[in-house]
């Protein structure tokens, strides 16, 4: 048997490892210096990612409570959004508001959705306890 994450059918692995890797790359801008190049930098790749996983999650269909889609496919939405209105802000030199949004969307959509994914008979349940 492969690993649970490998096993497991596609966009799964993609949106389970860009999820990982913007969730270290969110922890190492935290508590990085702002507004220099490599605060830039590690900026564009954790959007990148954070689009990724947004946008991959609407092909994972396995909750369905709402036709096809569940709740959680409303927060890859309101992630897209929020994405948007962030680098705006930035751009904007709004920097107060960027902070905010960029911090609540790493809590909100990486560390409580991460969570989730660590109930009994998730794959990343299996993959975290071997279970």
């Amino acid at each position: 048997m492969m690993h649970p994450l490998f096993d497991a059918a596609a966009p799964i692995p993609l949106h389970a490892l860009a999820a990982m890797a913007a969730t270290l790359l969110g922890a190492v801008q935290l508590v990085l210096p702002k507004g220099g190049f490599l605060h830039i930098v590690m900026g564009r790749l954790w959007v990148a990612g954070m689009a990724v996983v947004a946008i991959s999650s609407f092909f994972i269909l396995e909750i369905r409570l709402l036709g096809p889609f569940s709740p959680i496919h409303g927060l890859s939405l309101f992630t897209l959004v929020v994405l948007v209105y962030a680098v705006q802000a930035a751009r904007r030199g709004r920097i107060a508001a960027h902070r905010k949004a960029m911090i609540r969307l790493y809590c909100l959509s990486l560390l409580l959705a991460g969570a989730f994914t660590l109930l009994p008979g998730r794959i990343m349940h299996q993959v975290v306890f071997g279970v």
